[in-house]
């Protein structure tokens, strides 16, 4: 403690870090907060750099808006007027050799009209025929967690999962249907499975009682999502101190103490609490010492690698201007690249910063596609023209192009995902002033990261209050026991 000030140290500057920051110089302006990060820049997987001059995200371009944590932040730190929200061009799946509609109404990909999933033509028609025997089978009952693919494949059958799940899926997690978690990442299907007999009623009653007309669905930022980092950084009076690792955590009678930097030439820094904003396999490194129990469940969340590789055409060569926003790839199509998004078409401001060009972004890589990310940038630059060749018809070669890695940036939430973040939380809860917070716990997307981080900046602030409140109380038992 400085005098005064509680000393928190937020370990990790990627959006949850910057956001629980934020919320620690909101809940107390006698907070000092220093925010660490390994690396040489801020953001994590949010990060934004010029292609063909025009600012294209190269990580998460987009938030959820319905969600409204971070639509809110982006708010509060004076980004207001820069939110952005899409067009009206629709999404695509690219299957059996052709682009299809997204059947409407369907909710993860799992459908909740029959008429719509026919007239897409996603399924074949043996496929098809199989998704209403779900109306007449004997209840799938689940007690425990179970795979998203064991449970829909048992009630719609394989086509299902394999061509209309397993691509938003891998938009979303890059992960497989067969280990991602029921509970975790479909949450609403899942309640509804444990009450309802059929899966396509359950999900009709989802759509049916979705919100009609609430607008928009996405938002990003004018000069695109990498630019919320540092506005959020400069709101929080933090102090930012990048490339910097942090390499061990230990408890002190006071409080915290990381060591950091070099081995030869560490660096110690007390602190009187500690928020952990880090991937799940540092944070458990971090944790294993002195709360290991929760460091052995962390060490469990596997992550996904891909790659982003994005391109800018003129617009003269493409033959017709794509009529969606992009498309996702069921992986039984053995293509290589996994999504694409016609960003230009997708957000008017793009087109409208450079009328011209046209800027599509192509994903690669899925959990097990690790070898296809080994090819170097210009092999998978080839394979993402060689896509928009062959699907959107563009000729020539485009005017700029950019690959952006993301090792290990995604993480698995696989069955047992819940009852494993409950174990890790209960783990922490008995550590006075620590918290975690970040993508490994309750949802990958900007929301969910905000939510986390304010949560986390609540409990350490909770920690301060009291630990203020014991050091202003009188001393107890120094009176005279004579009487």
């Amino acid at each position: 403690m400085e005098g005064n000030r509680s000393h928190v140290v937020v370990v990790g500057a990627g959006i949850a870090g910057l956001a629980a920051a934020w919320h620690l110089r909101r809940g107390g302006e006698d907070i000092r907060v220093t925010v660490l990060d390994g690396a040489g820049r801020i953001g994590g997987k949010l990060h934004a750099s010029e292609v063909a001059g025009v600012p294209v995200d190269a990580g998460a371009e987009a938030m959820l808006v319905r969600r409204p944590e971070g639509k809110d932040l982006a708010r509060m730190v004076g980004l207001g007027d820069e939110l952005r929200h899409p067009g009206d061009a629709q999404a695509a799946v690219l299957t059996r050799g052709a682009l299809r509609p997204m059947p409407r109404g369907q909710v993860m990909g799992v459908p909740s009209d029959l008429a719509a999933l026919a007239s897409s033509g996603v399924l074949t028609p043996g496929g098809l025929a199989r998704v209403p025997m779900d109306q007449i089978l004997p209840a799938t009952l689940i007690t425990t967690d179970v795979s998203v693919a064991a449970y829909i494949r048992a009630r719609m059958g394989g086509e299902v999962v394999d061509r209309l799940v397993e691509p938003i899926l891998g938009g979303v997690y890059a992960g497989r249907a067969e280990a991602l978690s029921l509970d975790a990442t479909m949450p609403r299907i899942a309640a509804a499975a444990r009450t309802e007999r059929s899966l396509l009623a359950a999900t009709k009653k989802i759509a049916d009682e979705a919100p009609k007309d609430a607008g928009p669905v996405f938002a990003t930022l004018r000069t695109g999502m990498g630019s919320l980092p540092e506005v959020v950084a400069a709101a929080s009076g933090a102090e930012i101190r990048t490339g910097v690792m942090v390499r061990e955590l230990r408890r002190t009678g006071h409080g915290w103490r990381l060591v950091a930097g070099p081995v030869p030439d560490p660096e110690i820094i007390e602190a009187d609490a500690v928020i952990l904003a880090t991937p799940g396999p540092a944070t458990g490194r971090l944790l294993a010492d002195e709360v290991p129990k929760a460091a052995a469940e962390l060490a469990r969340i596997e992550y996904a690698s891909m790659a982003v590789v994005t391109l800018a055409y003129p617009r003269a060569a493409f033959p017709a201007l794509p009529a969606g926003s992009g498309y996702l790839v069921p992986p039984v199509e053995g293509r290589p690249v996994k999504a694409a998004t016609f960003s230009s078409i997708k957000w008017p401001h793009l087109a409208e910063a450079d009328p011209d060009l046209i800027v599509l972004r192509c994903s690669i890589g899925r959990l097990g596609e690790e070898a296809l990310l080994q090819r170097d940038d210009a092999e998978l630059v080839a394979l993402a023209m060689a896509e928009t060749a062959e699907v959107a018809g563009v000729r020539g070669l485009p005017r700029d192009s950019r690959v952006t890695r993301w090792g290990g940036a995604l993480p698995q939430y696989n069955v047992g995902h819940l009852d494993r973040v409950a174990r890790i939380r209960a783990a922490v809860a008995s550590q006075p002033g620590l918290a975690l917070c970040g993508a490994a716990y309750d949802g990958v997307g900007i929301p969910a990261c905000v939510a986390t981080a304010r949560t986390a900046a609540a409990r350490v602030l909770e920690h301060l209050r009291l630990a203020g409140e014991r050091s202003d109380s009188p001393a107890r038992g120094t009176g005279d026991s004579s009487g």
